[in-house]
């Protein structure tokens, strides 16, 4: 019997494990700010196109990872971007105003840049010494919709003014609604 106790023990422990390691959470001891995020950022990778017309060349990587920072009971939110530029076609500057776009099933959103001073310290790092870091706003509704639709991919302004487009690596909504649901947002 005792035995039996024990199992379900490690198996409840072990399911409980499983359910939270796509969320973690951090205390930036300069601000004494709770951050919240994935364990891991979601991966994109540039398109087969955009890929093609640089004649096979290494590809670029882009990743993205919502946030919460929770300053003594004031919830806001923001989104992590990191660019891995290859040796494809380069991205402009990402912190630049209108230069971000995320297409869901919903239509096209421009993603607003937010000062990296306000941030603290973050649970993502950035993947590539030679890549780009910036912080975007975002809101509950907009993570919401993120979280509900099937398309989100990225769009970058690149150099010339063109767009280079990201599609993600795995399904997004499955990895946002567990972030949601780890941050407590459910319903409306």
């Amino acid at each position: 019997m005792r035995f039996l106790l024990i199992k379900a023990i490690v198996a409840a422990s072990l399911l409980a494990g499983c359910a939270s390691m796509e969320s973690a959470e951090v205390l930036d001891e300069r601000t004494g700010t709770t951050v919240g995020a994935l364990q891991d950022p979601i991966e994109f990778v540039e398109t087969a196109q955009n890929a093609a017309l640089a004649g096979g060349k290494k590809t670029s990587f882009a990743y993205l990872g919502p946030l919460e920072w929770d300053r003594g009971g004031e919830i806001t939110y923001g989104l992590w971007l990191h660019v891995a530029p290859g040796n494809d076609k380069p991205v402009g500057d990402i912190r630049s105003e209108g230069s971000v776009r995320l297409n869901l099933d919903d239509g096209p959103v421009v993603l607003s840049p937010i000062d990296p001073s306000v941030v603290g310290v973050g649970p993502y790092r950035p993947i590539a010494a030679w890549g780009q870091t910036a912080y975007f706003q975002l809101d509950v509704a907009m993570l919401k919709r993120m979280a509900a639709s099937q398309k989100l991919d990225l769009n970058f302004r690149a150099a010339d003014e063109s767009l280079v487009q990201f599609l993600p690596s795995r399904d997004t909504r499955a990895t946002l609604t567990q972030f949601l649901h780890a941050r407590g947002i459910t319903g409306d």
